[in-house]
């Protein structure tokens, strides 16, 4: 009877641990959309909203970082179930730096809504579509310890890569034909790099999956190379 306690007593720290990274995961996905929302309809209140928000996110943060630990110092988990565990305690960084991105996003909103908007916004929010279904695949992926999912994100990446280059270029070639376009276009690639950014970070938590259910790093490879040559 006790041990059949404790093992219940684990599996409901596991869930709790899950759920309170998707209702993280959930927010900061929110906030991605909303930044690039206040700057697409000029709605500063929004970005208002958007910096403040992100109190919660490093409250999340604090609070998984304390279940992990508690779970460490009272469970002793082994194999996979610490893989589970340390794999959380990374991502909940991943997750936090993207939150941090949302609100650089919702600062340089702010700017750019208190003068003319330099051109359309087509490519950013489609960015922002991207980066926002990456970090909500990579997560989906981790719920259900799914390395095809997070192999999927891995690859996926590439498209996020190629539409920045291009939001890049088009941008610097306004900053090219008008020095006049010079401050809005800088800000509007800072946003698009931010996003960019976000999307590094969930092929960051795609990684840690494979990880966890593998127990195969593959983080850094051609770094992992150089050391297996030398």
């Amino acid at each position: 009877m006790p041990s059949t306690h404790t093992d219940k007593a684990f599996e409901a720290d596991l869930r709790d641990l899950r759920e309170k990274l998707l209702a993280m995961g959930a927010k900061v996905e929110a906030h991605i959309a909303d930044s690039v929302r206040a700057l697409t309809d000029r709605d500063t209140p929004l970005a208002e909203r958007v910096i403040q928000a992100d109190k919660e996110v490093n409250r999340l943060e604090v609070e998984i970082d304390e279940t992990c630990r508690r779970i460490l110092a009272l469970r002793q988990p082994a194999a996979s179930d610490l893989r589970l565990i340390t794999t959380a305690l990374k991502i909940v960084t991943d997750l936090e730096r993207i939150g941090d991105l949302a609100v650089n996003i919702a600062e340089r909103a702010k700017d750019l809504n208190e003068a003319p908007p330099l051109k359309p916004y087509v490519d950013t929010p489609r960015l922002a579509e991207l980066a926002q279904q990456q970090v909500k695949r990579a997560l989906d992926a981790f719920v259900s310890s799914d390395v095809a999912k997070a192999e999927a994100v891995l690859k996926e990446d590439e498209h996020l890569d190629s539409l920045y280059l291009k939001i890049f270029n088009e941008l610097l070639s306004y900053m090219m034909e008008d020095s006049k376009n010079i401050r809005r276009a800088t800000a509007l690639m800072f946003i698009a790099k931010h996003l960019e950014r976000i999307g590094d970070h969930a092929t960051n938590v795609a990684e840690m999956v494979v990880y966890m259910v593998r127990g195969t790093d593959i983080r850094h490879p051609r770094s992992r190379n150089l050391t297996t040559t030398s």
